[in-house]
């Protein structure tokens, strides 16, 4: 895995997604949740008081990311589409079910996911218990209900007894989302260049990149949307991505909300990783950071509910090449 800082031991995570299917038998280290662990530049990982984090029931979240038996046909896992080896994303323009199943949108990347107050492209969910059921309940990506998955594991050794030692009873449709949800909490990265600069090092950023950084906050309005220490707002902008001069080929929140300035608005995903989690937008329309800047540069796609914040930039080669730099130094640590 490229460039993340994860929680300590998450290295053994991308040993096991090598290995195919996992098995309860086998011994790997465990994560482990705390402030000690956590990425340096983060805040404190949140977590509700109904799904308290603990080391076992990471560790149960983890097999289960990996458990391919979950789907219908026993083919993909969350991490299929969240590979850790691509930043917890997949590459691909949009997503992959089983039997080939093509999704609607590219897969966002699970990096700081804790920290998004909603989940999905179109914030759908609001929390990462339910977001962690919804791929099992799409007949294009894992095409099982989470009932039925419940009913897999019960037959599966070894999880009934890991339930019942994490949570003090059977497996149910709840704890087999907290579980989950548990682990995803724990997909962290920060301790980079950008971090160690607001900490105080003057020498962590290239001439460059701190040039793009002024950009970022000046010139090109990047913080407006992308702001705090996770580079984004938790909200959903219209910038034009899908128009086609008369309507959108996804109306995006709209279909969540119904509210029709809703209509081609999608979330604002974090920035840390983004070097690493291409290609870009919710269509993945994007290859490279470069043709997501020149779109930015000439003001989005006109759209009647294009965001006010979308503005031509006039940036010239060079302050693009900075910004670039800039984003790539929002990656942690080989």
């Amino acid at each position: 895995m490229k460039h993340i800082a994860i929680l300590t031991v998450l290295t053994t995570l991308i040993e096991l997604a090598c290995i195919g299917d996992l098995v309860l038998s086998a011994a790997p280290r465990l994560l482990r949740s705390g402030s000690s662990e956590r990425p340096f530049g983060l805040p404190q990982v949140p977590a509700p008081e109904s799904n308290p984090l603990t080391q076992e029931k990471i560790e149960l979240g983890r097999l289960l990311f990996f458990e391919k038996r979950l789907s219908e046909d026993e083919t993909i896992s969350c991490a299929t589409c969240h590979d850790p080896k691509a930043s917890f994303s997949d590459g691909k323009t949009v997503s992959l079910g089983i039997r080939g199943f093509r999704g609607r949108r590219h897969t966002p990347s699970l990096i700081n996911v804790a920290f998004q107050p909603y989940l999905f492209w179109d914030g759908r969910a609001s929390s990462l218990e339910d977001q962690a059921l919804a791929p099992l309940r799409n007949p294009a990506e894992m095409g099982v209900s989470a009932e039925l998955a419940v009913a897999k594991l019960h037959r599966l050794e070894g999880y009934p007894e890991r339930f019942r030692e994490v949570f003090e009873s059977p497996i149910t449709v709840k704890n087999l989302g907290q579980a989950l949800a548990a682990f995803a909490r724990t997909i962290l990265s920060g301790n980079s260049a950008y971090d160690r600069f607001v900490a105080g090092d003057g020498t962590a950023l290239t001439r460059t990149a701190l040039d793009g950084l002024r950009l970022f906050n000046g010139k090109a309005h990047c913080n407006l949307c992308h702001q705090g220490f996770n580079f984004s707002d938790g909200l959903f902008h219209n910038i034009g991505v899908g128009w086609n001069g008369k309507l959108f080929q996804d109306a995006g929140r709209y279909e969540v909300t119904g509210v029709f300035r809703d209509q081609g608005a999608f979330k604002t995903p974090t920035l840390r990783e983004v070097f690493e989690t291409g290609p870009y937008m919710h269509d993945g329309t994007f290859a490279s950071l470069e043709a997501v800047i020149d779109f930015y540069d000439r003001g989005g796609i006109p759209n009647p509910q294009l965001d006010i914040l979308i503005q031509p930039l006039h940036l010239n080669n060079e302050e693009k090449r900075a910004l670039v730099e800039f984003l790539k130094s929002l990656s942690g640590p080989k």
